[in-house]
């Protein structure tokens, strides 16, 4: 009560002062409010460089500030050796005085007046660092005055550490070097918290006087300082007397460190979204070291055929994190270095057929054994061809993607629509896929788009979260799946909300797609890696572009995804650049360096047993035989089979028969495998177990059903004539698939007789340039034809 009455008094009398001396207070309170804003919020504006660091905080690259300086960012600590070095050095009552020290000052003007001259400073370390922010003030008595003022308005603001922290950070160490964390890389190799007394001595003698570093110069002024001040300590008893006498044996630095470049590509990608700052990211350092090394071998390999770049990327799924980032090869300036293949846009070759079948599956229009065409084919002036040139005439869906043939891939993507695809691309945020559905037209399956590593890798990622999360959450997707990938080592990615309703793909389609891409061939030395149990489990699938420019593989298994991309990044091809053989290799090895992990579960909740043809893949007829098979939830309706129809034999199986010309109880009926003639044609080649409709009986022709259809050309070709090394026009060579072997056909062109053909059906016609008609006839009159344009080169 007292004690209230008192501070009530005193404020009483102030008051009253304040009423009597207007002017004095408001005078004094103008120079209170100067004071209190003498300092700036941000007291140091210089540009810093950009730093990088791995999960375990280890340096992995940094980037020179824009005024060329090496100034890394301040850190939240300073190393307590390097404190009490700097403190014993500098300014040993530093923790006692408010920003100056007057006896110092006092010492300080006697000593300049004596010399005639500044030999001496008197300034703390508080005093310091006010005049590192005021950099380029002349030192003038004046300016001291001013420091002082400055430095108790920072003692008020900032505690002690704080003001270390500034220091340490803004210091100057020799050339271009500024702060503790830039100089003990610099001059040591080594993060400032793992330098020794004598290393952290030498450092906190350079800011007196920076220019007794250069190597070869001044060793031993420096000797003598850091000497001088590890005695100090020994003498404060900071240190005992055997670190003492063995720091004082320990050498200079001489020749200067360079910067550790770990992931240069991934600062470049940092100082674009962030510069000046430091960036803690999510890449693992050992990792990292280990994928450069694999970087590092490849490249050395392939610049023998003039293979100059590669990029890898690797992602936790689990959080979409970047676990380790190499933008491109350890190449040199002609042949592009600094440029960050992982965010460029190239070609995709063959990369995005998984996504088509996934969603086929997903949308029920095609189940994984569905039998898809492997003709030649040609849709409006386009003609695919596989890698191999070769045809299968049909091949189950998922082989088809496992081999990654062409020409099935082009014509499902007719079936399901280029602009449907490309509106399910743009749920991916494939940002390079940006040009309208008709300018890639079918091409858009073969390479004929653009994307990019990080987008494609991030759009497994998502997938294979989707999986993982469907079958953890017993059968629930999150609204914000499909995440961007992530390298900042403190951020926390929001996958959104529980949900029934998928984002873009079902967990049905996605495991029955990665159970088809973990068939793909591996490279070469890995072929029998199915009879392995130890073997890498992964799906899989590899790219090439056209001209060989460009060599794609991406993997995932329920953890990771794995990106490679290799070839020029000029975009010169070359001809033994391909997915299987360049890029594939790669993934084999990085995948090698992560921790196995199981594979995919089954997700039961969205997928339905069926019964399909065993043959044709399709769902089965009753006439079919039959074999269950997992599918996605909608694959339950898709067609039924369309290839088994019942026929009438005879007893020896060999001739068809009907009632004109076999007695009804002599006629078997069975159930036939039949494809379309041109299907057929080139299945039986690679299928001895094909069997072809038999002939009908002699007598029964009146009532056969004739199979006939054209190989080559297809309808509205357009032919170009080519021409042999005497110059001479060559002739076309058209080909029909016909069921009666031993038949013959009649071949026309523009109505004109050219000649007939008997078990190979293939003519050869001289052309003229221009429009044309072929048609052929066989001998019970049956005729199919085909309008062309022929053009001369």
């Amino acid at each position: 009560m007292k004690f209230n009455n008192t501070l009530k008094a005193f404020f009483q009398r102030v008051l009253n002062w304040i009423k009597k001396n207007k002017i004095k207070s408001a005078t004094a309170f103008l120079l209170l409010l100067i004071y209190y804003f003498s300092i700036p919020r941000t007291l140091f504006k210089e540009p810093y460089s950009t730093v990088i660091e791995s999960q375990e905080g280890e340096l992995l690259g940094a980037k020179i500030a824009r005024d060329g300086q090496w100034r890394f960012p301040a850190q939240d600590s300073v190393p307590d050796k390097f404190k009490k070095c700097i403190v014993y050095f500098e300014d040993e009552y530093f923790y006692r005085h408010p920003g100056f020290n007057p006896a110092a000052m006092v010492n300080a003007i006697e000593q300049n007046r004596k010399a005639g001259k500044v030999v001496r400073g008197g300034s703390t370390l508080t005093q310091q660092v006010i005049r590192l922010s005021r950099k380029g003030k002349k030192r003038t008595y004046f300016e001291k005055i001013i420091e002082v003022i400055l430095a108790t308005r920072l003692e008020l603001g900032y505690s002690k550490n704080e003001i270390l922290e500034l220091y340490a950070a803004h210091a100057p160490f020799g050339g271009n070097v500024v702060g503790l964390e830039m100089a003990s890389w610099r001059y040591f190799g080594v993060q400032s918290n793992q330098l020794s007394w004598a290393e952290n001595a030498v450092l906190a003698v350079l800011p007196n006087a920076p220019s007794l570093i250069y190597p070869g110069k001044n060793q031993i002024k420096l000797l003598e300082k850091r000497n001088r001040l590890l005695l100090k300590l020994n003498q404060e008893g900071v240190i005992d007397k055997q670190t003492y006498e063995l720091s004082v044996d320990e050498p200079l630095p001489q020749k200067p460190y360079n910067l550790p470049q770990i992931a240069p590509h991934l600062l470049q990608r940092a100082a674009k979204n962030e510069e000046g700052t430091r960036v803690k990211t999510t890449v693992d350092f050992a990792l990292q070291n280990r994928v450069n090394q694999i970087a590092k071998y490849y490249y050395n390999q392939y610049k023998q055929n003039e293979v100059h770049n590669l990029a890898i990327l690797v992602i936790d799924v689990q959080n979409r994190n970047v676990i380790s980032y190499v933008g491109n090869s350890p190449t040199d300036k002609d042949h592009q270095k600094d440029v960050d293949i992982i965010d460029a846009p190239r070609s995709t070759g063959s990369i995005l057929k998984p996504l088509l079948y996934a969603a086929m599956l997903d949308d029920g229009e095609l189940l994984p054994n569905t039998l898809v065409a492997d003709v030649p084919t040609q849709i409006a002036g386009y003609t695919p061809q596989n890698f191999n040139l070769t045809f299968d005439g049909a091949v189950p869906a998922h082989r088809a993607l496992s081999r990654s043939l062409n020409i099935p891939a082009v014509l499902m993507l007719q079936d399901f629509g280029v602009d449907k695809f490309y509106e399910e691309l743009q749920k991916f945020k494939l940002r390079n896929i940006n040009k309208s559905p008709d300018h890639y037209g079918l091409s858009l399956i073969l390479g004929g788009a653009e994307s990019n590593l990080w987008d494609l890798c991030g759009t497994y990622s998502n997938l294979s979260s989707t999986l993982n999360y469907f079958n953890k959450s017993d059968g629930k997707y999150r609204t914000a799946e499909f995440a961007e990938l992530n390298y900042k080592h403190d951020f926390e990615p929001d996958f959104g909300s529980e949900t029934t309703q998928k984002n873009v793909l079902g967990a049905g389609s996605i495991w029955l797609t990665y159970n088809a891409m973990e068939e793909v061939n591996r490279p070469e030395g890995d072929e029998a890696w199915k009879f392995y149990d130890s073997s890498l489990k992964i799906a899989w699938k590899t790219g090439t572009s056209f001209g060989n420019r460009d060599a794609w593989a991406i993997g995932t298994n329920s953890r990771y995804v794995v990106g490679i991309w290799v070839g020029n990044a000029t975009g010169e091809g070359r001809p033994t650049l391909t997915g299987v053989t360049s890029a594939a290799p790669i993934l084999f090895d990085v995948f090698n360096l992560l921790p196995r992990q199981r594979w995919f579960e089954t997700p039961y909740k969205d997928l339905e047993e069926v019964e399909v043809c065993k043959l044709s893949g399709y769902l089965a007829k009753e006439d079919c035989p039959k074999i269950k098979q997992w599918v996605s939830k909608k694959g339950k309706s898709t067609t039924v089979c369309p290839y088994h129809k019942m026929i009438h034999i005879d007893q020896t199986e060999q001739f068809q028969v009907n009632s004109s010309c076999e007695s009804i109880d002599k006629i078997i009926t069975k159930n036939w495998f039949v494809l379309p003639p041109v299907m057929a044609w080139y299945y039986k080649s690679k299928h001895i177990e094909y069997l072809p409709l038999p002939p009908f009986k002699e007598g029964c022709e009146g009532n056969q059903t004739v199979s006939m259809d054209f190989i080559y050309p297809k309808t509205n070709s357009k032919i170009y004539l080519t021409k042999n090394f005497n110059s001479e026009v060559q002739p076309v060579i058209f080909k029909v698939a016909y069921s009666q072997r031993e038949k013959q056909l009649f071949w026309y062109v523009d109505h004109v007789y050219k000649g007939a053909t008997k078990v190979f059906h293939e003519k050869p016609i001289i052309m003229s340039a221009g429009f044309h008609y072929i048609t052929v006839v066989d001998e019970a009159g049956n005729e199919i034809g085909r309008k062309i344009e022929v053009v001369r080169e």
